[in-house]
């Protein structure tokens, strides 16, 4: 029992941290196999683990495995025959068949930097659709538990100094609409730095021009500079803050749903 509160309490800790984990169940276990049945691994970003499912070349593949779930998103089931060749292999010469089904437990994360109008509009409705959500703002008036009661995290920090105040995971989504064009090229700059899956600029196509020539002439690499979306949201024809706030949501959805579609068998 402790081995297993020692597990839930890891993901926890994780998913406090924003860190991708991965979660390997036995499933199914015939014959003499050294699984038990709902015996779980913990496997971390980096490849380490908390638990076991059988140990060997077995548990190597499931590592594997794992970090390709964390990759795509979407789950895998492993069927492992520890018998002739396939036992030689992994092994475990068990005379058994174990199956382990491997799950991704990272959450698709939108950091929204800038509390206006348009945020407040996005934040309820990226929430209700499953993502979790944190408000950034040098406003302490603006990014506020009244104005953002939906978000997990409220950040107050100086827009020069984002790098130190908010966290960045691999499964976050970055969406830039501050007060100005100034303000907004000086958190881009930030968010170029980090390990985001997406960056997403509020603003209009020349906008875009403005910025990317700006950034390149700063030294950063074209594929860099221009996989940064600009303007965001899907092209429905909005106009009003709320058809705004549904075409970006729309779009994070879109890239949720093709990020596994991608992989899929």
């Amino acid at each position: 029992m402790n081995r297993v509160m020692d597990l839930f309490e890891e993901i926890a800790k994780l998913r406090k941290l924003r860190e991708r984990c991965a979660l390997a169940t036995v499933i199914g276990r015939r014959g003499s196999t050294p699984a038990k049945l709902t015996a779980r691994m913990l496997v971390r970003e980096e490849g380490t683990i908390l638990g076991t499912v059988g140990g060997g070349c077995l548990e190597a593949d499931t590592i594997r495995a794992a970090r390709e779930v964390l990759d795509t998103g979407r789950p895998r089931i492993l069927e492992f025959r520890l018998v002739g060749e396939a036992a030689e292999r992994t092994g475990v010469a068990c005379g058994g068949i174990v199956t382990i089904m491997v799950e991704s437990l990272a959450e698709p994360w939108v950091i929204l930097v800038g509390a206006g109008h348009v945020g407040q509009a996005v934040a309820p409705l990226a929430k209700s659709v499953g993502f979790r959500l944190t408000i950034v703002d040098d406003r302490p008036d603006f990014a506020s538990a009244e104005r953002f009661p939906s978000a997990d995290e409220l950040i107050v920090a100086d827009l020069n100094e984002l790098g130190a105040k908010v966290h960045v995971s691999a499964e976050t989504h970055i969406r830039i609409m501050t007060r100005g064009h100034a303000e907004d090229l000086t958190v881009l700059r930030w968010a170029l730095t980090t390990r985001a899956r997406s960056i997403g600029v509020l603003g209009s196509r020349s906008k875009r021009i403005q910025f990317l020539q700006t950034l390149r002439a700063e030294g950063v690499p074209d594929a860099v500079a221009e996989a940064v979306q600009m303007p965001i949201g899907k092209d429905i024809g909005a106009e009003s803050v709320p058809e705004i706030a549904v075409a970006i949501v729309a779009e994070l959805i879109e890239r949720r749903r093709r990020a596994g579609a991608a992989h899929a068998p």
